[in-house]
């Protein structure tokens, strides 16, 4: 059983969590977020299973050499995060599609292994001023981590074309309204 996928990619603080939320929570019926997994420590609040995989940097490499990622990314040094091949298909298997909220090198390379069966979008901030003040309101990273954050930003940013659509998030409601938009046409694809 394979089915379709929803690809959210953005640059840290562009609002693709907040748009994926927004979608689970209209489209339960239809759409099952894809979990994760990743060797960052849980931030507060995180849990275990709904949030992320949070499992160890040797785990993570066992499971590589054993091919069970579909893709993963270094996404900052010695930071992994990676999609479980079993995650999809647990997704596919409820007869629901999976709906991706990962960084942006993870989603060009599900749009490039998926092809027609994924539909790639982009979330663009504003612009990168507003993403830096975005990070920084959050008050979870220390300020060399916030800088780490808006190099790797303005990097991601110039990817932003090779997606299928670029989603602009200047205002919230908005950007959640044209996503409900984009993934029901897609889902009704044939």
């Amino acid at each position: 059983m394979e089915g379709k996928l929803i690809i959210f990619s953005a640059p840290s603080g562009a609002g693709k969590t907040t748009i994926v939320k927004y979608l689970l929570g209209k489209h339960p019926d239809k759409i099952s977020f894809s979990i994760s997994a990743s060797t960052r420590q849980a931030r507060e609040g995180e849990v275990d299973g709904k949030d992320y995989y949070f499992i160890s940097k040797e785990d993570f490499l066992h499971r590589i050499a054993k091919k069970e990622f579909i893709e993963f990314e270094e996404v900052y040094s010695g930071t992994f995060y990676g999609t479980l091949r079993s995650e999809v298909h647990r997704i596919w298997a409820m007869g629901k599609q999976v709906i991706f909220d990962i960084d942006v090198e993870g989603g060009l390379h599900l749009k490039r292994k998926f092809n027609e069966r994924a539909l790639a979008i982009f979330v663009q901030p504003p612009s990168l001023d507003v993403l830096a003040q975005r990070l920084r309101g959050r008050g979870t990273d220390s300020e060399e981590k916030l800088h780490e954050r808006i190099v790797k930003a303005e990097k991601e940013l110039a990817y932003a074309e090779r997606f299928d659509v670029i989603l602009q998030n200047d205002d919230l409601e908005k950007a959640c309204l044209d996503a409900e938009k984009l993934l029901l046409d897609f889902l009704n694809e044939s």
